[in-house]
């Protein structure tokens, strides 16, 4: 690895390192299913997306519930203090498309279906509402 290689990804793994986020990987539904859900939490409160999350009746809430508790208890191990009522934000979540799994469905008159079996990957970052505001 070249020098200046090596200082760009210490210079990322240095910023990394404030950050508290969760990722949540080949999660076996489709990523406009997921954006659906993503898109009611983006930048809401967290403790208010959790209550969101909670009583969503989508297949996808449970997961990002999970997740979005997993990104909280991240913060809290980063910062050594527990995340009060009001204080974190969810500032960035994004669903990417996973790889696929094509499958064959027998058809009439000899032919094949293709199925696409789709998946995809979420990545949530939290961070105080203060710090949000700014970068925004």
């Amino acid at each position: 690895m070249g020098v200046r290689k090596r200082q760009s990804a210490d210079k990322m793994k240095e910023e990394r390192k404030n950050i508290a986020f969760a990722k949540l990987t080949n999660i076996p539904s489709s990523p406009r299913k997921m954006r659906l859900v993503a898109d009611m939490v983006r930048g809401v409160e967290v403790y208010r997306a959790l209550g969101i999350l909670k009583f969503s009746n989508k297949s996808a809430a449970a997961q990002l519930e999970k997740l979005l508790r997993s990104a909280i208890a991240n913060w809290e191990a980063k910062n050594e203090r527990k995340a009060e009522n009001g204080e974190l934000c969810i500032s960035t979540i994004f669903v990417n498309c996973a790889p696929m799994l094509k499958r064959l469905r027998p058809a009439p008159q000899g032919r094949g279906y293709r199925i696409r079996k789709r998946a995809n990957h979420v990545t949530l970052i939290v961070d105080t509402i203060e710090n949000a505001k700014t970068k925004a």
